[in-house]
């Protein structure tokens, strides 16, 4: 892998690690208001679980070289799967980590896919994907 896609590889990993300890600790009550009213699970056994696969996908960032295509995956199915907390928080128009406005709440959705891309890119996942296709 090239430089510049490992070095954003890791520093995804390392932005994991903080989101998801900060999930378990001084961003708590901010990540609550993004767990969906619908979701059938306790809003604290949510941030909880989800801090701790952040942390569990940023380490495997961080030292699975050899599988890092496939975690390229799993982070980016990850990524895909929060989205609806995204969402969530913007329609009941909840303030949290700064997003104190529909405009900034909706420019937040606007990021998710660059962070389903950057979990793709920096990975190889993307590229090995093309590369099989184009073997068969």
């Amino acid at each position: 892998m090239s430089l510049p896609r490992t070095l954003a590889c890791w520093l995804l990993g390392a932005a994991l690690v903080f989101t998801g300890t900060a999930h378990l600790t001084f961003a708590r009550d901010a990540f609550v208001a993004q767990v969906p009213a619908w979701l059938p699970l306790p809003v604290d056994v949510t941030v909880v679980a989800s801090g701790v696969v952040e942390i569990a996908l940023g380490l495997a960032l961080l030292v699975l070289g050899r599988r890092r295509v496939a975690v390229g995956w799993i982070v980016a199915a990850f990524f895909v799967a929060i989205f609806p907390g995204n969402i969530e928080q913007f329609v009941r128009g909840t303030d949290a980590f700064g997003l104190d406005t529909d405009l900034a709440r909706g420019i937040r959705l606007l990021f998710q896919p660059v962070l389903v891309i950057w979990a793709l890119w920096s990975t190889g996942a993307w590229k090995a994907w093309r590369t099989r296709r184009r073997a068969r």
